[in-house]
């Protein structure tokens, strides 16, 4: 099991970590929601709990609870600018279906 960075999602972690003054790494899970069922969450990650899993990717942690695991298990988050829009970007090898904007997905 493997959730992957990009070098350039790592980096943008990594600046907001530094901005921020503390945190451990990046924490990414689902929630049911979306228009196709569900949506990832990011958030900053200020602990690790018995149930998570924790990766690490050019010094950035990051950390899945074990619900979440099964369904993005695989992923590759990236970090794209486009224009004067920037948001990560999942590539999650078990997503069957996304919904138009990107941002919620079908298993």
């Amino acid at each position: 099991m493997a959730i992957v960075l990009t070098a350039a999602a790592a980096e943008r972690v990594r600046t907001h970590l530094h901005k921020r003054g503390n945190g451990l790494g990046l924490r990414l899970g689902i929630k049911k929601t979306g228009c196709s069922g569900f949506a990832y969450v990011v958030n900053y990650a200020d602990a690790i709990g018995p149930d998570d899993a924790v990766f690490d990717f050019e010094g950035i942690k990051v950390i899945v609870d074990s619900t979440s695991l099964p369904l993005i298990d695989g992923t590759v988050v990236d970090f794209v600018k486009q224009g004067l829009n920037e948001a990560f970007k999942f590539q999650n090898p078990k997503a069957k279906g996304e919904c138009g904007c990107g941002e919620s997905f079908s298993v």
